[in-house]
């Protein structure tokens, strides 16, 4: 096993014999996204997506969660959907190049990634899972869109992944609603490939991974090619649209209050601005 250097410890990752396992890190947040981090995901990704060395890339969250998605309590504290952004124009691009360096790399890169969920996957968190070729989950973990309920109306390619696993009208369900989705109706459902118990979770990843990293990598990368494009729509026009749609969404009063209700702990008013 050989640790990579990441250069922020909200990201960690690791080479176990050809497995690239990547932890998202701020357990204390859930595994919220934070600037660091998915500068550090993009670099690794990138950087793997071309090194021999790595067959397949596994991504995990530490602590008992995968990933909440946005910092809710950071968008906050800014009141201002464009953090670190005085333009929209240039908060929109500066997120269409993360989404496309992170989840759109995910879907895209030419070998398999497996989402391995020992808790919530929500939100953007939910994307990510969903751009891997394939889940496991633990039996206590759940995934939920949660956009509706921050007034935001989805990133990361969510939109685009649930659609292609679920069919249109299920997929706006959960957008819409929100709804909590638990690890045996996520089975059901074909959002997941496996449900293990908690503590058989790294295991059971470990042992498809291993399988996978064994496997013909040159016929993987055009199965992988071959397999996406029999999809319809194209993944980067979805990605790109979400983010203009996600930085607008941003500005509305909607969503500051829904920010400012989730540190209240109490439902938000809506008021349709």
């Amino acid at each position: 096993m050989a640790s990579v250097e990441t250069g922020t410890e909200d990201l960690l990752a690791e080479n176990q014999d050809g497995v690239g396992i990547i932890t998202l890190n701020r357990p204390e947040a859930r595994n919220a996204m934070s600037g660091e981090m998915n500068a550090a995901l993009s670099q690794t990704l990138a950087d793997w997506e071309l090194d021999p060395a790595i067959k397949c890339v596994v991504i995990t969250g530490a602590g008992k969660g995968f990933c909440a998605g946005g910092d809710v309590k950071g968008m906050a504290a800014s009141g201002d959907g464009t953090v670190g952004d005085n333009t929209i124009d240039g908060a929109i691009h500066k997120q269409r190049v993360n989404q496309r360096a992170t989840a759109g790399k995910l879907f895209k890169m030419p070998k398999p990634t497996i989402a391995a969920l020992p808790g919530a996957a929500a939100g953007a968190g939910l994307s990510y899972a969903l751009a891997c070729d394939m889940r496991v989950m633990a039996s206590t973990a759940i995934m939920t869109t949660a956009f509706a309920r921050v007034g935001f109306s989805g990133d990361y390619g969510g939109t685009y992944f649930m659609t292609q696993l679920l069919g249109t009208a299920k997929a706006r369900e959960l957008y819409y609603l929100s709804d909590r989705i638990d690890a045996a109706e996520a089975l059901r459902l074909g959002l997941t490939n496996w449900v293990v118990e908690p503590d058989m979770l790294m295991d059971k990843t470990m042992e498809i991974a291993n399988r996978l990293a064994k496997g013909p990598t040159v016929a993987y990368r055009y199965m992988k090619e071959n397999l996406n494009r029999a999809l319809v729509g194209d993944v980067d026009d979805c990605l790109d649209l979400e983010a203009t749609h996600h930085v607008h969404c941003g500005q509305t009063t909607d969503h500051k209050e829904a920010t400012k209700a989730f540190v209240d702990k109490r439902e938000p008013v809506f008021f349709g601005r």
